[in-house]
This record gives structure tokens, C-alpha cells and sequence, in this order.
């Protein structure tokens, strides 16, 4: 499996319709669902899709058409993301009416097209579960173990301080953290 970390986009012209597609991580979803309702107010559809793995590590897929006739956009998009065996990404295409009826297999390609034009823009990385530690220190250890989180490729999501030392929350591969405990030693604990 393949996921992304940031957004791409493109877009094609059929029969002077225009489509314009959105690829970018799941998380950001809701979030960029209405940026680009408020940004493009005269377009007439906004067709998504979607795959990411839940808490069980199962694949939740959804696929909706926003008003084109049913399985002629949400569907299409959804197969470029199990195409290119995409996870915890999304794809919104936003459609301008060009005046021209389609019909159901030209929405069905169009929306396709769109869909693989911007996977096309996109660079991918190989999927890996992140799972998420804590781990105490001393204060005269915060700044080792902020370095070596950088060198794991180990992202810092808190820091708080308390009266002995420094709790951090941090995330990471499973191979990545276990890395850094083994590098780090007895400067700190496991929480």
C-alpha cells in the first residue's frame, strides 16, 4: 500500500466541462470539502472518494456522487484509489458544467481521468503504521532526544513539562521507535 503526505492536483476539459481533481491525505478531508465549496461557489458538483484504515486496520471506503447519476462519479474515483492501491487519501473533483451532456460513460471516464490526472501529479511513499509512545526525561536530555526523534523520522505531537523532567507524546513506525529506545538507553522511559 501507498499513501501521500501532501496535496496534488489537475484537472481536464471535457466537452468544455471542466473537472478538477483533488488528491491529499484522508485526515484533511472535511477540512478541504468545504474550502473548495466556498472557494469554487459555481460549480455544480463536488464528487469524492475515499480509503483509509480504521483502529482495526480494516479498509473504510466511501465513494459519493454528489448529484451526477448514481455510480458515474463517486465509483470511478474510488477505483483509481484502489487502482493505485492508495491508503488514508482522498479525491474531491470538482466539476464545472460545460453545457454538454456527457452521458453515463462519458462521466464515468471523465471522472477517471480526472481522478488519474492528479495521481499522476502526486509522490507517494510506501504506507506504515504509526502508532503513538510517551517517554519521560530529565531536562538536560530534552534536546538529544529532540534530535534523535528528527534523525528516526519520529514526529514530537506534545511536549509537557513537569517538576522532574519532560513527558513527550511522539509518533512513529513501530521499527522507528523501537530504534530510538534502543539509542536513547536508561536517558529515558517508556510510559
Amino acid at each position: 500500500m501507498k499513501t501521500l503526505e501532501t496535496l496534488f492536483t489537475d484537472s481536464i476539459e471535457i466537452k468544455q466541462s471542466k473537472f478538477i481533481a483533488f488528491l491529499f491525505p484522508y485526515q484533511r478531508y472535511e477540512e478541504k470539502m468545504q474550502e473548495l465549496r466556498s472557494e469554487h461557489p459555481k460549480a455544480v458538483h463536488f464528487v469524492s472518494a475515499y480509503r483509509y484504515l480504521n483502529e482495526y486496520d480494516q479498509i473504510v471506503e466511501y465513494s459519493g456522487d454528489d448529484g451526477e447519476p448514481k455510480g458515474t462519479s463517486g465509483k470511478p474515483t474510488l477505483a483509481v484509489l484502489q487502482g493505485h492501491d492508495l491508503i488514508n487519501a482522498a479525491i474531491i473533483t470538482v466539476r464545472y458544467f460545460g453545457g454538454t451532456k456527457l452521458g453515463p460513460g462519458g462521466l464515468v471516464r471523465a471522472y477517471a481521468e480526472a481522478a488519474n490526472a492528479a495521481y499522476a501529479q502526486a509522490v507517494t511513499i510506501p504506507y506504515a503504521k504509526h502508532f503513538i509512545q510517551k517517554l519521560e526525561c530529565d531536562y538536560t536530555h530534552i534536546s538529544l532526544v529532540e534530535y534523535e526523534c528528527a534523525q528516526q523520522n519520529i514526529a514530537i505531537v506534545a511536549k509537557l513539562f513537569g517538576e522532574k523532567g519532560a513527558i513527550f507524546t511522539i509518533e512513529g513506525t513501530a521499527e522507528n521507535l523501537e530504534r530510538l529506545f534502543v539509542l536513547l538507553g536508561r536517558t529515558v522511559q517508556k510510559h
